[in-house]
């Protein structure tokens, strides 16, 4: 059967046809992206998306909401959408729908990639377990994090609000960080930090350390002089971030008890290059007593493409035993 999968996201929202079939599994179209914040509504997105095709929507679709989905009304954590989700079969003239957590998306597209969709990254370079818990964690405007749970004849996706725990900073330019974003928002999450805005905070940071004149950029230019090394302190700040990264992984695994550790968000796939000759892995293995643990823990990075619109399908699929 086909669906509309739909990927909310605080900077973009992605919309694609996608195929559910027992047999052949879950094909997804190429997607079309808006950004969220050029609609006034889902609704109105909805429609900028149906205006891009030839034909009639399907009449089910699947959701990946970037915020709790609990409840009737649905409040997103980084942009201003609201969705009711009583009125989300009327207004879109659906059958069938299924809403869940962005992140949760994300940990049922983990559990069903196929090995050549991972990339290593650290740890042992082995497949990731058939059974026990995979922590998935993944920047971009915010900070996602889930978990699958793997037993024998499936999986479970539980998702959470881990991006909002509290940052804890582990050296000296960190207590710096630290006490600077605390004077801007006064409680300081890890995703202050882990996360696409969080590059300019850290960057920031730096050049008050060495005394330099901060420029203003917005983030978009400040990861690609990161990512393509045109600015220095960009480059530095990056490896501050892959590190914070690393430790806010290890702090996760611990805390859900992981088995192995995967890396996603809408940064995930543009790290790739940088991640693995950075100082993630030491830090994420730097628990002290446990680090003999973390070790011996595989941490991938899921290269799949679109894994937030698979995720969303592979729950309704779930959901409707489509």
């Amino acid at each position: 059967m086909e669906l509309v999968a739909i990927d909310i996201g605080g900077t973009h929202t992605r919309f694609a046809i996608a195929s559910v079939d027992p047999d052949k599994g879950i094909d997804v179209a190429a997607p079309v992206t808006l950004k969220t914040s050029d609609h006034a509504s889902f609704e109105a997105a909805w429609e900028a998306f149906r205006a891009t095709l030839d034909r009639p929507l399907p009449r089910a679709a699947a959701i990946a909401f970037a915020g709790p989905v609990d409840g009737d009304i649905l409040q997103m954590t980084n942009n201003h959408w609201v969705i009711r989700r009583a009125q989300i079969r009327a207004c879109l003239h659906l059958d069938r729908f299924v809403v869940v957590n962005d992140f949760a998306a994300v940990g049922h597209a983990v559990a069903q990639a196929k090995p050549e969709q991972l990339i290593h990254l650290c740890g042992p370079d082995i497949a990731l377990p058939e059974s026990g818990t995979i922590c998935v964690a993944g920047p971009g405007t915010g900070l996602g994090i889930a978990h699958v749970l793997r037993v024998e004849g499936g999986y479970h996706v539980c998702p959470t609000e881990g991006g909002h725990m509290d940052f804890a900073p582990l050296d000296m330019f960190e207590d710096g960080l630290l006490v600077a974003l605390r004077a801007r928002y006064r409680r300081v999450s890890v995703e202050r930090v882990v996360s696409g805005p969080g590059l300019a905070s850290i960057y920031e940071a730096l050049a008050r350390m060495e005394g330099r004149a901060v420029v203003p950029q917005d983030d978009k230019s400040l990861w690609a002089a990161a990512l393509d090394g045109s600015d220095s302190l960009a480059v530095a700040a990056l490896d501050r971030f892959c590190m914070s990264l690393g430790s806010v992984a290890g702090d996760i695994a611990l805390a859900q008890g992981a088995h192995a550790v995967v890396i996603a968000g809408g940064l995930g796939q543009r790290l790739a290059p940088y991640l693995i000759g950075s100082g993630f892995a030491q830090r994420f293995t730097a628990k002290g007593r446990f680090e003999t643990t973390m070790a011996a823990m595989p941490v991938k990075l899921i290269m799949m493409d679109q894994p937030g619109l698979f995720g969303a399908a592979a729950a309704f699929a779930r959901e409707y035993q489509a």
